[in-house]
């Protein structure tokens, strides 16, 4: 009896979950023109996937934020690249570092969201990006993030962000680093604050599971690929993931004038990561791409976007 009421909740839940998301369907209007996209907000500038990194990234001239999601063991959404802290720019609560032989201990999906709050983005000097502003940071909730890049865009006067969030998962690490696809998106769905962003919503990911499921179950939210195997050709991708998705989003260097047209011909959009150089970017729009994922949004009026 307990069981049969338990499953009747959820599936309630679900079905009212599923319902908040159901919005028109947005069409290319609705869209940036050209897609400016602050790579992890603005990962050249500021400590990547914070919330001072979404702010800068829209001042220096994205119109898009980029950004990449975990599950905690908790069942909260925090905001993180990697499934653990990344040593190179994160340190303990002390400012002490991690060492590589500790890092699985600190895998969010085994760490309740309180545990992780405390630990330290910025402080720690990071040599890859020496442009990159110090300054002490933590890994945010998505509902947090979200609530707060869009109170700085009103106070600020700017224009409303474009969100696209990163689903970070592999099916080799299905339980742990991450639950399965269909509950991880019932999780990431249950933040509310996406509901409120309707056509400004993107979702994307490597992973092809849990853009099946999206597809299936929310099947009005824009949903984009990314791929980086140059061994994997365009239409084996395609075949794979079973669907056209609103996005097609290869490596810079995968780019060539034949696949933007294979991704313009089935109405596709094409926004290549990660573009540092403003030539670059030049040259990349001149194949006809939609769009630029870079570190550092300062760099596209350079390049007369």
């Amino acid at each position: 009896m307990h069981k049969k009421t338990t499953f009747a909740v959820s599936a309630l839940a679900l079905a009212a979950a599923i319902s908040a998301f159901t919005i028109p369907s947005a069409k290319k209007g609705n869209d940036p023109k050209v897609f400016k996209v602050g790579h992890r907000g603005t990962r050249g500038l500021m400590p990547e996937n914070t919330i001072p990194a979404m702010y800068k990234g829209l001042e220096a001239g994205a119109n898009t934020i980029e950004f990449d999601i975990h599950i905690t063991k908790d069942g909260q959404v925090v905001v993180y690249h990697d499934a653990s802290f990344t040593p190179s720019y994160t340190t303990k609560p002390d400012g002490a570092d991690i060492s590589p032989e500790e890092r699985k201990k600190y895998t969010f999906y085994q760490m309740d969201y309180k545990d992780i709050r405390p630990f330290i983005i910025g402080e720690k000097a990071y040599p890859a990006f020496p442009e990159q502003q110090r300054m002490r940071s933590y890994a945010p909730l998505l509902g947090e993030m979200i609530d707060s890049v869009e109170a700085y865009t009103k106070k600020h006067h700017l224009p409303p962000a474009y969100y696209l969030l990163e689903i970070k998962s592999s099916e080799k690490t299905d339980g742990t680093e991450q639950p399965a696809p269909e509950e991880y998106i019932t999780k990431m769905m249950a933040v509310k604050q996406l509901g409120k962003l309707g056509h400004r919503l993107y979702v994307q990911s490597f992973d092809m599971r849990p853009l099946q499921v999206m597809h299936r179950r929310y099947p009005n939210i824009k949903l984009g690929f990314l791929t980086g195997d140059k061994k994997v050709t365009f239409e084996e991708n395609m075949k794979a993931l079973g669907f056209t998705p609103y996005f097609y989003n290869p490596y810079y260097e995968m780019v060539t004038p034949e696949l933007v047209q294979k991704c313009h011909a089935q109405k596709m959009v094409i926004v290549p990561w990660t573009v540092q150089e403003a030539d670059k970017m030049k040259e990349l729009r001149k194949m006809g791409v939609d769009g630029i994922i870079t570190d550092y949004p300062n760099h596209f009026a350079a390049a007369g976007l």
